[in-house]
């Protein structure tokens, strides 16, 4: 079966035509047996592949209130593909699905009891599709992978399932990233509201585009090769913090690999964070090439039964 894969960031857009195990990257909407599109976050409605229906995009449509910079991105491609492509199943891949097997201890937060039930105020995590590529590559017991990119994300995979991550309730918790803020005390964020020092949408826009390593650069491009000095060690000191309590998820290290496009190309910023944890003692570190593409035509095969 030939899927082509709908890959829709906040920014980009990557389509690719799957063959078996070999990916082409394509330039349009090319004919194929089926389509498999990655949506960012599926909430609690969605924890496997799901065959896209006017109803199930309505759902999507309504989970973009909690990623709203990359559901309402991948709903726009969902429609254009469909209309392009009536003809053939199309099917939702997602990101949060992965980290299902995440432990009560890791997914709740300690927050009133209304909030977790009537809202849904949970930890879903995120980069899971790339994070399942990493661990069927790396057959280990007790590994963490560093998704280290536009967003960052470091996840506990113990067996091949996901026991921890950085991400949670949105793609905003966790280590500070490209532009992204990643974990601030929600005091600050209380105090800049109730003072009027910013209206929520410049909160959320200052939070999404302005922070992370472009934050702490003046005002930079958030590029890490353009990092300030200090946006590098504040940058390695939280991904270091973070392998280490991912480490405590699996009861130790195994295997240290990192992905993405800092994770892969940024062998200076690997090589600090890997010296940080040398403490939790010996084990292989892993640099793992990103093929979210593969995994989601494995899954839109899965479901089709191809």
């Amino acid at each position: 079966m030939e899927v082509l894969v709908v890959n829709a960031g906040s920014t980009s857009l990557k389509l690719h035509l799957v063959r078996s195990d070999t990916a082409e990257a394509v330039d349009g909407f090319v004919p194929a047996d089926a389509v498999g599109h990655r949506v960012v976050h599926g909430g609690r409605r969605f924890e496997e592949p799901t065959l896209i229906t006017q109803p199930v995009e309505r759902a999507i449509e309504e989970l973009s209130a909690l990623a709203p910079l990359h559901n309402r991105r991948a709903l726009e491609e969902i429609r254009r593909a469909r209309e392009a492509l009536p003809d053939v199943p199309h099917v939702a891949v997602f990101d949060t699905a992965f980290h299902r097997t995440m432990p009560p201890a890791a997914s709740t937060y300690a927050i009133p009891q209304r909030w977790r039930e009537d809202w849904e105020i949970h930890r879903y995590g995120f980069h899971g599709i790339s994070v399942q590529w990493v661990a069927s590559q790396v057959g280990t017991e007790r590994l963490v992978v560093c998704h280290l990119g536009g967003g960052c994300s470091v996840t506990a995979v113990w067996r091949g399932q996901s026991v921890d991550t950085t991400m949670g309730f949105s793609p905003l918790e966790g280590v500070p990233m490209q532009t992204r803020s990643g974990s601030v005390d929600p005091g600050a964020l209380l105090y800049l509201l109730r003072e009027q020092l910013l209206t929520e949408a410049e909160l959320g826009q200052e939070l999404e585009h302005e922070s992370g390593l472009a934050g702490l650069s003046d005002g930079g491009s958030g590029d890490i090769r353009e990092a300030s000095p200090l946006a590098l060690e504040v940058f390695v000191q939280r991904v270091a913090a973070a392998v280490a309590a991912m480490a405590t998820a699996c009861g130790g290290l195994d295997v240290l690999a990192f992905t993405g496009g800092i994770g892969e190309h940024a062998k200076d910023v690997r090589e600090r964070i890997v010296e940080r944890v040398r403490f939790l003692g010996h084990f292989r570190v892993e640099v793992v090439a990103s093929r979210e593409e593969l995994v989601i035509a494995a899954e839109t095969r899965r479901l089709l039964g191809a």
